[in-house]
This record gives C-alpha cells, sequence and structure tokens, in this order.
C-alpha cells in the first residue's frame, strides 16, 4: 500500500513570521548575513562561505559570466548552466575568475600590425576599451604599448590604420615590475593618474594589468566574495552523466564549487557522480546535489557525501513538473522537513551540510520564511532573470519592457540531462515553459532592496543572525482570507501616474 503524509503541504505564501521581542541592538545595519555553502566538521569553519544567501539558478537565462561576476560583488554566488558545451562552460568560469584579481591576465590583445578596425571588433567582442600590443600579439607577448580609448578618434583615422601608429609605445608607459605587491601596484596608479598599470618582467614580457576601477569597485562592494588570491568566487552545474571530462576543465578553469543540476537527486546516478569526484578529487572539489524533497532523500546525498543539499521539485515560476508528472511538495513543507533532518544528520555525525531551497520565491518575504525555516541559502531563478546582466534579451512586450526566461525542461534549453533516467539522449515530453518576466533594472539595487526586507524582517524577531533567525522565529499558517486582508483591501487605490 501507498504512503501517505498526513499532513497537506504547503507553500511560502501560506505562512507569516509573527514578531518577536526587538532589543535596541535589533537594527538593519547589525544584521549579519553570512551563511555556509559547504559542509563543515563541528566546531570547524566551513572551506566556503556566502556574505549573503542568495545563489543563482543553474540555467540558460540566468547564470552566466556576467551575472556570476554582478552576484559575487554583493556577496553571493552563481552557478554557471551546464547545458552548454564544456569548453563554453569552462571559458565563462575562467573568465569570472580572471575578472577581478587586482592581477588581472590581458584577454584584449593586439600585434603592431593590427588595424583600427581591428581594435573595434576586439572592444565590441571583450568590452575592454584597454588593450595590451604585444609583439605577436599574445597575453603574455613583449609588451610594445598599450591602446585606449584615448589614441583614436574614429572620424580622423582610416579603419586600415595600422596600431603603431597610434598607440601608446611601450617607452612612454608607467609599468611596474613582476613581483610588486597589490599596494605598490595601487600606489603607483594613484600617484602617477593611471586607469591602468601593466606589469612587465625583466624580459619587458606582459603578465598582468592592474586596474584602478578595481580598487573603486572593492570600496563600493564591502561584500565581495573572493578567494585567497582576490578572485571572484563562482560555482558551476554539472550533470550525472559527462562528469568524468567536464569536472575536470571546471576544476582545471577554478571553479569554487559545482552542482549536481538534476530535477530529482534521490537516485543512484547521483551517488556514482559524487563518488567518481570523491575519488578523483576527495574533498578538494566541493559539490552539492539535489533536489530532494523529504527527509530520507537528504539523508541519503548527505551519505553520499554532498556537500550541500537543494530542496524543492516542481516549485519554480517555469517548472510544470508537477503538471506533466504529478511528482513534487510544496516547498514551505519539504523545506520544513529537510531542516529538521540536517538538524538531525548534525547531532548524529557533528557533519553540518547547508541546505538550498530552490524555488516557490514570489515576494521577498518568502526569502526571509526559506531561512527561517531552516534554508541556509536560496537559489532563485525568475528573481535574477528580470536584471541587466541576465543572459537573455530584453524586449518590449505591449509598451512594456520584459526579460526573456525559459526553463531548462523546456525545448528551447533541450537540457535532456537534467531530466535523464537512463534513457535517450533526448527530452521525450517537457518540464519547463518559455516565458517572459517584467524587466526590473539593475541586479545591484534590486538585491540591495531584497536583502534590506530580509534584515528588518529579522530584527522585527529579534535576531542578527540567520542561525539566530532560526532558532526564535515564530511562524503561523495563514487561511486564504488572511493572505487577502494582508494586502491593500476595501479601498479605492490611487493611480500611481497621478501622484507623479
Amino acid at each position: 500500500m501507498a504512503f501517505y503524509f498526513e499532513e497537506p503541504s504547503h507553500t511560502f505564501n501560506e505562512y507569516l513570521l509573527v514578531p518577536g521581542y526587538s532589543s535596541a541592538e535589533c537594527r538593519a545595519e547589525n544584521v549579519s548575513l553570512k551563511t555556509p555553502l559547504v559542509k563543515f566538521k563541528k566546531g570547524e569553519e566551513p572551506a566556503l562561505s556566502l556574505n549573503i544567501p542568495l545563489v543563482s539558478a543553474i540555467m540558460q537565462a540566468v547564470s552566466d559570466d556576467n551575472m556570476a561576476i554582478a552576484l559575487a560583488k554583493e556577496g553571493g554566488v552563481s552557478f554557471i548552466y551546464g547545458s552548454q558545451s564544456i569548453e563554453s562552460q569552462a571559458a565563462m568560469v575562467r573568465r569570472v575568475k580572471n575578472y577581478k584579481a587586482g592581477f588581472v591576465p590581458s584577454d584584449s590583445n593586439l600585434s603592431p600590425d593590427s588595424t583600427l578596425k581591428d581594435v573595434l571588433e576586439l572592444k565590441e567582442k571583450t568590452g575592454h576599451a584597454t588593450m595590451a600590443v604585444t609583439e605577436d600579439g599574445t597575453a603574455n607577448g613583449k609588451l610594445l604599448g598599450v591602446v585606449t580609448g584615448r589614441d583614436y578618434r574614429i572620424s580622423r583615422l582610416s579603419m586600415d590604420t595600422k596600431v603603431s601608429i597610434f598607440m601608446t609605445p611601450f617607452e612612454k608607459l608607467i609599468c611596474a615590475d613582476l613581483g610588486t605587491s597589490l599596494k605598490e601596484c595601487n600606489d603607483m596608479i594613484w600617484d602617477n593618474k593611471l586607469n591602468s598599470l601593466p606589469v612587465v618582467d625583466a624580459e619587458q614580457r606582459l603578465h598582468y594589468f592592474v586596474f584602478r576601477k578595481d580598487y573603486e569597485n572593492r570600496k563600493k562592494n564591502p561584500n565581495e566574495l573572493l578567494d585567497e588570491n582576490k578572485r571572484y568566487i563562482v560555482g558551476a552545474g554539472i550533470n550525472t552523466r559527462d562528469y568524468a571530462t567536464r569536472v575536470p576543465a571546471l576544476v582545471e578553469a577554478g571553479a569554487d564549487v559545482l552542482c549536481i543540476d538534476s530535477s530529482e537527486g534521490f537516485s543512484e546516478w547521483q551517488k556514482l557522480t559524487i563518488d567518481w569526484i570523491r575519488e578523483n578529487y576527495g574533498d578538494t572539489v566541493k559539490v552539492g546535489a539535489g533536489n530532494v524533497v523529504d527527509a530520507e532523500g537528504f539523508r541519503f546525498l548527505a551519505e553520499c557525501g554532498a556537500d550541500f543539499v537543494k530542496i524543492g521539485i516542481g516549485g519554480g515560476s517555469i517548472c510544470i513538473t508537477r503538471e506533466q508528472k504529478g511528482i513534487g511538495r510544496g516547498q514551505a513543507t519539504a523545506t520544513i522537513e529537510v531542516a529538521k533532518a540536517r538538524d538531525e544528520y548534525f547531532k548524529e555525525t557533528g557533519i553540518y551540510v547547508p541546505i538550498c531551497s530552490d524555488g516557490g520565491i514570489v515576494h521577498d518575504y518568502h526569502m526571509t520564511l526559506a531561512l527561517a525555516m531552516g534554508s541556509d541559502f536560496i537559489m532563485l531563478g525568475r528573481y535574477f532573470s528580470r536584471f541587466d546582466e541576465s543572459p537573455t534579451n530584453k524586449v518590449q512586450i505591449n509598451g512594456q519592457y520584459m526579460k526573456e526566461y525559459w526553463g531548462e525542461g523546456s525545448a528551447r534549453a533541450r537540457n535532456w540531462q537534467r531530466y535523464d533516467m537512463g534513457g535517450d539522449s533526448k527530452l521525450s515530453f517537457e518540464e519547463g515553459v518559455d516565458s517572459y518576466v517584467p524587466y526590473a533594472g539593475s541586479l545591484k539595487d534590486n538585491v540591495g532592496l531584497s536583502l534590506s526586507k530580509i534584515k528588518h524582517t529579522m530584527c522585527n524577531c529579534g535576531a542578527l543572525t540567520i542561525p539566530e533567525l532560526q532558532q526564535k522565529a515564530k511562524i503561523t499558517l495563514v487561511s486564504a482570507t488572511s493572505i487577502v486582508e494582508g494586502g491593500a483591501h476595501d479601498v479605492v487605490l490611487k493611480d500611481s501616474k497621478e501622484q507623479k
């Protein structure tokens, strides 16, 4: 006979937080949102932590290198989508790791015989205005000069003008010797009013650039998530099919953490994938697994050696798994049960395995509820897809700007590996849709507002950290009528245009 759960499963929208005592210390500026990303033993610090509890979903329409850079600046992590070639995904990871290291390898390089046309094409391709001119046109060739936007005017030069004619030659450049510290390089930049500083060796070969903007960005982004070499931390999605070739490429590219991207994680396929990683890399490669919706699924993946476990089946805004297959569980109920299993596992083993709520977030306060119910961090797709930094097109629909957004289970993504049950390499039926979401502007502005709401709500609950929120939170189920009561009601709303 089938097993029946006694209680219905619930979504975040069916719950509210009840305020607790707030001391004078409970102010938003005192709240810390730091949270573990990977498992750790009792009394030890996790190898990787997040400065904010947000990560972006492993989706074509969400997480590329631009999203990874933007989110790392705010303190979170992007998991670059794996439904692409290994080479393309590794290149995205590499671009994130090279974007800001203090010492940045040059990715915009010219030879002296390159033309103005080449300059403009390279700028269009990389988006970078500072270009090294080396003897052989490579990133580590003998430096002959530098080209910036100040070195040419399109209206005064023909497209076939050689770079050697208008570049700033090496003799006029201020350069740092290889081995100069980052602090000394920044001092040279400020003392000489430079925007960039080439770092060369004794043979005049180029090794790095140090940029003024990186120093300024660090001051603007105090929460940015960096590794020990001051490079942005980045994640990457993998599947249970080609891990033996994809994982080495991603590790070589510099990925800090991996995550198995699967619609359902309680399977032997995930165990085989984790086993292979542990056999070849031990604990040096961090890998999350999922998705699961109950204690049994969590326990399975924790014992397999997962560094974190993702929760959620069918709760995403573009996911139709429940509709197509009748599989899933309300996200709030799944989070509550898995959080209890996580805590029990920690008591038994002394190993804390972080959990990630993936899906079901409609309003910002749902994020706070997910954290209060036990999530260590939250994975978001639709939320991040609305921003400038997502890789999709911005289009105008009925006079309103929208961003394209599609599920990994849609025909557009063709990500059969995510839904693979050992069958043919194709999608038998769709488990995701192709859609639009309202365009929302920059990531920084929106994430800042969402985090402000989380912090203020935590203060209402008398909590200054996420573990304290999980300990002190009082949560109540609400009726359908009280949900209506929670919004504006029994009034005639003014047209917002009339108020301007």
